[in-house]
């Protein structure tokens, strides 16, 4: 555990003595309440891209199957956006998670969150990108799009994405000194697939996305994504992962993250079951992982503080960035 989670955490226990009585009547108390059995149901969080109408059906065989594996039932979780999922896994409203990195970093933080796993795609990759889109036929290159002049209506995502919001201002928008909120007629914020939408229809010029969205738009609504146009790819992002709270009862975390590592591996008709349940999801297993394999997406957050510092002019804030992201590099290069 860093020094500064374990700060945040302690806090945290001290702030929340006083909602001790409360939550523990709710069955959701500290660290000690919670260890005295295991939950008597998981809710499980998921907000991908495609929203909630989408996903909902490709998940719940996968949970059913949490359920059988787990020993207690496992409901899905839905929220309008990812701050709110951080928020109800820091309440102990739901204990495990389907976050991209960003999010779970978010979740370590302030959450109690614990990384268990990591998503790999069916071609065994464990990383996905970034895009930029436009309506095919529109003729916006991203030269036009860097230009600015507060020409086009821009679609952005959530605060928490990592694919739609600070992956392109990293990559994309901050070595060329672009704010969006400057650069842009309107800026809106939605997810990925509602950004695809808005672009195919003309209600925004130009949108963030991603490679997994772009899957999901080609295969559930192929009209659409013949109306949408790549002019940039992000290099690649640690794809998401499955959080868990912290102090959930070690015999439950370890079932859960059995269950992952193990699921629709090896040989026979569960297995094949089980790799098609994934193939739907745009899957192909889970790896083991902690949180080290989110410190890319540190780097990210901490180049983020450092420009959003320097304009500010706060040379205090922008000193802790410019050290955070000089500690992170070293530790990049000593990893093997």
């Amino acid at each position: 555990m860093t020094h500064s989670k374990l700060t945040r955490r302690m806090l945290g226990l001290a702030a929340g003595a006083a909602l001790a009585v409360s939550l523990a009547a709710c069955g959701q108390g500290d660290k000690a309440g919670a260890a005295k059995g295991a939950p008597s149901e998981i809710s499980f969080a998921i907000l991908p891209a495609e929203g909630q109408a989408s996903s909902g059906p490709l998940w719940q065989p996968l949970l059913d199957d949490m359920t059988k594996a787990v020993g207690v039932p496992v409901k899905p979780y839905f929220a309008s956006n990812y701050t709110v999922l951080v928020e109800a896994m820091r309440g102990n409203q739901i204990q495990a998670a389907w976050f991209p990195a960003k999010t779970a970093i978010e979740a370590i933080e302030r959450s109690n969150g614990e990384v268990v796993a990591r998503i790999v795609d069916p071609e065994g990759r464990d990383s996905y990108q970034s895009t930029l889109i436009v309506k095919k036929g529109s003729g916006i290159t991203l030269d036009d799009v860097l230009a600015c002049g507060k020409k086009y209506d821009f679609g952005i995502g959530d605060a928490l994405s990592t694919s739609g919001t600070l992956a392109p201002m990293t990559f994309l928008f901050n070595p060329h000194n672009v704010v969006p909120n400057e650069c842009f007629k309107t800026v809106r914020t939605a997810n990925h697939q509602a950004n695809s939408f808005a672009v195919a229809n003309g209600l925004v010029q130009v949108a963030t996305s991603n490679t997994i969205n772009t899957v999901f738009i080609g295969r559930s609504n192929p009209q659409i994504a013949a109306q949408i146009e790549e002019i940039w790819r992000s290099p690649p992002i640690p794809e998401a992962g499955i959080v868990i709270r912290e102090d959930l009862d070690p015999a439950i975390k370890e079932k859960i993250r059995g269950f992952f590592l193990t699921y629709g591996r090896g040989e026979g008709t569960e297995a094949e079951r089980q790799r098609k349940i994934l193939k739907d999801l745009n899957y192909s297993g889970f790896n083991p992982a902690d949180e080290s394999y989110l410190n890319p997406v540190r780097e990210m957050i901490a180049d983020q503080a450092l420009t959003d510092a320097k304009a500010k002019g706060d040379t205090a804030a922008a000193s802790a960035a410019e050290a955070e992201l000089q500690r992170l590099r070293r530790l990049r290069e000593v990893q093997p």
